[in-house]
């Protein structure tokens, strides 16, 4: 990690992976010489905890990055769309955690896990893939180099924290009101949230997939530099707070067993094995919140067909899902 302090701003500091993105930076000591706190004209003036020092949010502007070495994103694309070329223009590297040029083929698109080399390409935007992806691919890559993958099935237990803190205030305030006797009410969702699960919240394109299959298909394709990997998501929303899980079934070129998985699992970064099972004990959304690994497990061989193994992953969806991403790639940098 650098040493030499940099000037940091974060965009959308108030909102739920903005606060993760602070929490982050102060936790991995990221040498932050000036710290700038953005967001919009509503959050201006409230203050924020960095380091023990009181921070007052400012009104996100075209001046705001004059001085800025990174500038981290997370106020959604429209926000990115307008302001990364500020930053930019005023010598700053921005990491975007919005969808805006995710698929940008100037603009790399890096897990750190995966690919940290695609950062040197960088023309002043790298952009954070998807939190699904992310999940996913820090599990994949392991295996991907043992043999190449040649067809992922995947289907994603989603969390509210994908929808910002409103989504995790509706899963709250429906519980509450669920539990009580009452009847759930959506307002930040289409459908009851609360003991309920449905399908991503997402428009259907017309092939039948919704706008978060289709990231998790393209990105991957991106971020492994293959067009020729096969991806089939399905993507759910299940009334769990803040971390996300997946069902993943892989093929490969050749058999990869499940002994040199979990070895190949074991080594790497960013992951942890939870697969125990006389304990029936595999990853879950309660363990990984708040922990900056991916859990991995439930590895098995797909009976139904060859070269194919069948596993379970969870992650923090604000955090190894979104902010601790765009820090460790700020650290790259």
């Amino acid at each position: 990690m650098a040493n030499r302090p940099l000037n940091v701003a974060v965009v959308g500091a108030t909102g739920a992976v903005g606060v993760e993105m602070l929490k982050t930076l102060e936790k991995r000591n990221f040498p932050v010489k000036e710290l700038r706190l953005l967001a919009s004209a509503r959050s201006a003036g409230k203050t924020t905890q960095f380091k023990g020092q009181t921070y007052t949010i400012e009104e996100l502007t075209p001046n705001s990055f004059q001085g800025i070495d990174v500038a981290l994103f997370s106020a959604g694309a429209s926000i990115s769309r307008e302001f990364a070329p500020y930053a930019v223009k005023a010598g700053a590297v921005v990491v975007d955690n919005s969808s805006c040029f995710r698929m940008d083929p100037e603009v790399p698109l890096v897990v750190p896990e995966v690919n940290p080399e695609d950062i040197k390409k960088n023309k002043g935007i790298i952009a954070n893939p998807n939190c699904t992806t992310i999940i996913m691919l820090v599990a994949v890559k392991p295996l991907y180099d043992l043999s190449p993958v040649k067809r992922i099935v995947v289907s994603t237990y989603q969390s509210a924290s994908g929808a910002g803190a409103k989504g995790m205030d509706e899963l709250w305030e429906q519980t509450k009101v669920v539990q009580a006797g009452g009847k759930a009410e959506p307002k930040v969702f289409k459908w009851p949230y609360a003991f309920n699960v449905f399908s991503h919240n997402t428009d259907i394109g017309e092939n039948g997939y919704n706008t978060e299959e289709m990231k998790m298909v393209n990105e991957t394709k991106k971020i492994m530099h293959n067009d020729n990997i096969g991806v089939c998501a399905t993507c759910v929303r299940v009334p769990v707070l803040r971390s996300h899980a997946e069902t993943i079934v892989l093929e490969f070129e050749d058999k990869v067993t499940v002994e040199a998985a979990l070895e190949a699992w074991k080594k790497a970064p960013g992951l942890t094995v939870v697969n125990d099972p006389a304990e029936n004990h595999f990853p879950m959304p309660c363990e990984s919140n708040e922990q900056y690994n991916v859990l991995a497990g439930r590895i098995r061989y797909d009976i139904s067909a060859p070269n194919s193994l069948a596993f379970f992953v969870c992650g923090d969806q604000l955090l190894k899902g979104a902010a601790l991403n765009a820090v460790q790639i700020a650290e790259l940098l």
